[in-house]
């Protein structure tokens, strides 16, 4: 160990996050630095840290610009923090802010540090926009000029392909295929029916307006630019409204996806706040759960080997072996809802025996969860997925509602990620 001879446990105090919005609209003339910044001063005024210096924050953006290299010190700066508190980058995609959790956790566990913030934003409102890279080499060569022809003569070479700028897009580099495409294999090869995924994007809606209506997400949620609450949360929505949705990414007679149950492209920032318990203690602040577990994974979807998202059905396997603990032994479990056909996928290959003892090396299946203790209070097709923000929302999420359930004892939460990827948490009522 770097730090100490034993494990000291990790409270999780709170969450804080502003609203969640579709992009282009509210947030359209925000970046991620104004988001993030946001997000952790309402955690600052909430668990009253105004000029405390914290060990560390990890903080990661999937699209970001170049001017937001030093992104998570930029936006520690302005939060209200001691000027003196230590911050970092990192990126694992839609992994992004539960892999910050779980890295201050391991320093905390370790002794290096007492207390430490995890969060994440994106915007796809401001997506960074650039030009072709025969364009950028040609403004290096000029740059790199010796002599006025040298800096001119690159110029010659100007053509009107390079003024046609390349926007981001979420296409897989090794397979050139969208997540959604993806997603879409995943769920022919499961067998996962179209009424099926509109059937969990509606109970994600009517979970959340639920939700929202009884108060749950107002101590988590801080105003900003205007908005209270997400606004993509739709309480009116019906089976039957998203069942005449067209299909988004394969238009044929098979296809099974649509906006309705995949994801909305959304703006967003959140933040966690984890310490030791002495230190809560010591500053009188709650502790709500404790992170016990994590798990990263990664799959061979290039090879065609395994589905892109069904990483998190491998992390989630190894986790319970290390925890010493069954699928069943928890009271919520929080799976990020990228498309509904991808939490049905993950539902699926834990209830194949088959699957189970070929991939995962088990003697039976993980078997089934209670669909009841389910997202409970929606996820991410109804609230919005600013990548790099939903695990720290997720995890604020299983904390309070461990908190508030004197019955329960554990949450378990999964996240898959874009490259293949996931990352799971065990999380445990304090």
């Amino acid at each position: 160990m770097l730090v100490g001879s034993a494990a000291r446990p990790v409270a999780i105090i709170g969450g804080t996050r502003i609203p969640f919005a579709r992009a282009h609209g509210a947030y359209a003339a925000e970046g991620n630095q104004s988001m993030l910044t946001a997000a952790l001063r309402g955690l600052v005024e909430r668990n009253r840290l105004q000029s405390a210096r914290v060990g560390e924050v990890a903080a990661g953006a999937v699209l970001k610009h170049t001017r937001d290299f030093n992104l998570a010190r930029e936006c520690v700066l302005d939060s209200g923090l001691d000027p003196q508190t230590p911050a970092f980058d990192l990126q694992r995609a839609c992994g992004t802010s539960l892999e910050a959790a779980i890295a201050i956790a391991n320093k905390i566990a370790l002794g290096q540090i007492d207390a430490g913030i995890a969060a994440g934003v994106d915007t796809v409102s401001d997506a960074p926009v650039v030009y072709p890279r025969e364009y950028q080499q040609l403004l290096l060569r000029a740059f790199r000029g010796r002599s006025a022809w040298a800096r001119i003569k690159p110029f010659f070479g100007l053509r009107p392909r390079h003024f046609k700028p390349q926007v981001p897009d979420a296409g897989e580099r090794r397979t050139g295929l969208s997540m959604g495409e993806s997603c879409e294999l995943m769920a022919k090869r499961w067998g996962i029916a179209r009424t099926a995924q509109d059937q969990l994007a509606f109970e994600s809606h009517r979970r959340a307006a639920a939700a929202w209506q009884e108060g749950f997400f107002e101590d988590l949620v801080t105003p900003f630019a205007g908005l209270t609450r997400d606004d993509n949360v739709r309480g009116d929505s019906t089976v039957e409204k998203l069942a005449g949705l067209r299909t988004a990414f394969d238009r044929s007679p098979t296809g099974t996806l649509t906006a309705g149950n995949s994801t909305p492209l959304t703006d967003g920032a959140a933040a966690v706040l984890l310490a030791s318990e002495d230190w809560a203690r010591a500053r009188g602040l709650p502790v709500l759960a404790r992170l016990t577990f994590g798990k990263a994974w990664a799959v061979d979807f290039a090879g065609g080997h395994e589905g892109l998202l069904m990483a998190p059905v491998y992390a989630v396997s190894a986790m319970l072996k290390d925890a010493g603990l069954s699928l069943q032994d928890f009271d919520y479990y929080e799976i990020h809802e990228a498309f509904a056909a991808q939490v049905l996928c993950t539902l699926a290959a834990w209830e194949s025996a088959e699957f189970c003892r070929e991939r995962l090396g088990r003697d039976a299946p993980l078997g089934a969860l209670d669909r009841g203790k389910l997202n409970v209070k929606g996820s991410s097709i109804a609230v919005g997925h600013p990548f790099a923000a939903t695990g720290a929302r997720v995890l604020a999420t299983t904390a309070k509602l461990l908190s508030q359930d004197a019955t329960a004892r554990r949450g378990l939460i999964s996240v898959c990620t874009a490259g293949g990827m996931g990352v799971t948490a065990i999380v445990e009522r304090a």
